[in-house]
């Protein structure tokens, strides 16, 4: 298995160093080449509006649009903001989850906060991080809610793609980097 980490800016050495001690090959994404053969794409925490304009730089949005159907994709943070279909403000990037999103919805940065989540699925005692972080406001069809956090989904599925508010990359806890890959995994044999 190789899964990709966009590469454009955020937490990309992070997702690295947890999917490595997982067990996994990893790519990182920096051009539309470097999305060959990858079995699943991980889009990291960092500022949404930056990621976008650099995937605008090096090509990727039609390429990672095309993709959403097919390749599934795992969005912390930024990456959530990136997968959703709708934001409170702004256009839609990849819109590969039938949600709405609101951007920097805990507050700014001294905001911030961690806790431990019940994530469905996952665990009970899920580590959280939360920085600037967004909160999904509305679920579409076939859109799961896995966790909540003082009442706002922070964490949601479809059968292809997961996306959580929070920064699982910032801590020592593997287990929903370990989901996605499960996820990959029944997409790879319903697929064949």
């Amino acid at each position: 298995m190789v899964i990709g980490i966009l590469g454009v800016q955020g937490a990309v050495r992070e997702h690295e160093q947890i999917l490595r001690t997982l067990g996994v090959e990893t790519v990182v994404v920096k051009s539309v080449t470097d999305l060959d053969g990858i079995d699943g794409l991980v889009l990291p925490g960092g500022e949404s509006t930056t990621m976008r304009r650099l995937i605008d730089r090096y090509g990727l949005l039609d390429v990672l649009r095309s993709k959403v159907t097919t390749l599934p994709m795992f969005g912390t943070c930024a990456g959530m903001i990136l997968l959703a279909s709708e934001l409170n403000e702004g256009p839609a990037h990849l819109q590969a989850i039938p949600m709405k999103v609101r951007r920097n919805a805990f507050g700014r940065q001294v905001d911030s906060f961690e806790t431990m989540l019940a994530v469905e699925g996952v665990g009970q005692d899920v580590e959280a991080v939360f920085i600037r972080a967004p909160y999904v406001e509305q679920v579409g069809e076939g859109v799961r809610v896995l966790a909540k956090a003082e009442d706002a989904i922070v964490t949601v599925e479809t059968d292809l793609h997961l996306a959580c508010s929070f920064h699982p990359e910032l801590t020592t806890d593997s287990r929903l980097h370990h989901y996605f890959i499960q996820k990959i995994n029944q997409s790879r044999s319903i697929s064949v």
